[in-house]
């Protein structure tokens, strides 16, 4: 079977692809702080034929010896995404080659694929790493009896995936090293331990920022906007402005999970407003 290529960046010694999982859709309406018209505009000009369409993407890390995922996409759930395994194997990754997972956050759209339909590790050979306020929160039974109907789905999703690799969970604090060369940065506000990870190798870095936006070209140009999925919309717009001037003063280099299928890009920062420039080439 001949490799496909997918889009890949180099950050000193670390190579990141990413993968994509294919898509989700939510509503604008589920954005506050925007008028709708408004909302359809940005994306109609920013060439968005379907409107609604938020991209998945996840990330294979690659060095030091390691073969890392970062988060696992929503493997088919809600019929959302599922195409992550497919796409691994035609980049040449096999499941059992994954020793790491880093999660961002334990939302279906980045931990359903990784279980099986079973239920089982779909990546068996992997540690799953997560913020230590992430996994507290979904395995919380007061949080889970506090949520509404269609959020106490999301608690038994990722309460499976935990279990399903209970023997290699490994939990980390704020600011950690979670592996040589890659520290977590804690992103709190779409969920209270929704963290990026910062890859720096060679004086060269690389942000995966989870999701400070869900609808990119909407988001950056307007940081105050928020959407229905934050667990604290307020906090998630305050992080957001905030990573906003750091990545774009710093030219860091960013990926995200719902970044769309290019996967990288800077911000520039032009008159108070922020632009997403996407990055094609390492």
């Amino acid at each position: 079977m001949s490799i496909v290529t997918f889009p890949s960046q180099q950050a000193g010694d670390f190579t990141i692809t990413a993968i994509s999982d294919g898509y989700l859709h939510a509503s604008l309406d589920f954005l506050s702080n925007i008028d709708l018209s408004e909302a359809s505009r940005i994306q109609s000009d920013a060439g968005q034929k379907e409107p609604s369409a938020v991209h998945i993407n996840c990330y294979v890390v690659r060095g030091a010896g390691r073969t890392i995922l970062i988060d696992g996409g929503a493997g088919g759930i809600k019929q959302w995404g599922g195409y992550l395994k497919t796409n691994l194997s035609l980049a040449g990754v096999e499941p059992t080659e994954i020793d790491t997972i880093l999660l961002t956050h334990a939302h279906p759209d980045h931990v359903g694929g990784l279980v099986d339909a079973a239920g089982q590790s779909a990546f068996p050979n992997a540690e799953l790493v997560a913020h230590e306020r992430e996994l507290k929160f979904w395995q919380d039974d007061a949080n889970l009896s506090r949520a509404s109907a269609r959020a106490r789905g999301n608690f038994l999703i990722a309460r499976q995936v935990f279990d399903a690799y209970r023997d290699k969970l490994r939990a980390f604090d704020d600011d950690a090293e979670v592996l040589p060369g890659i520290s977590a940065m804690p992103l709190p506000g779409h969920t209270d331990g929704h963290t990026g990870y910062l890859l720096e190798s060679h004086a060269q870095g690389l942000l995966v920022w989870g999701d400070i936006v869900h609808f990119p070209h909407i988001q950056i140009s307007r940081p105050d906007v928020s959407i229905a999925f934050d667990q604290d919309a307020s906090m998630a717009a305050t992080t957001r402005s905030l990573l906003l001037d750091r990545v774009s003063s710093e030219r860091l280099l960013i990926a995200g999970m719902h970044l769309g299928e290019l996967g990288f890009a800077r911000i520039k920062r032009t008159s108070g407003s922020y632009g997403l420039v996407y990055e094609t080439e390492s």
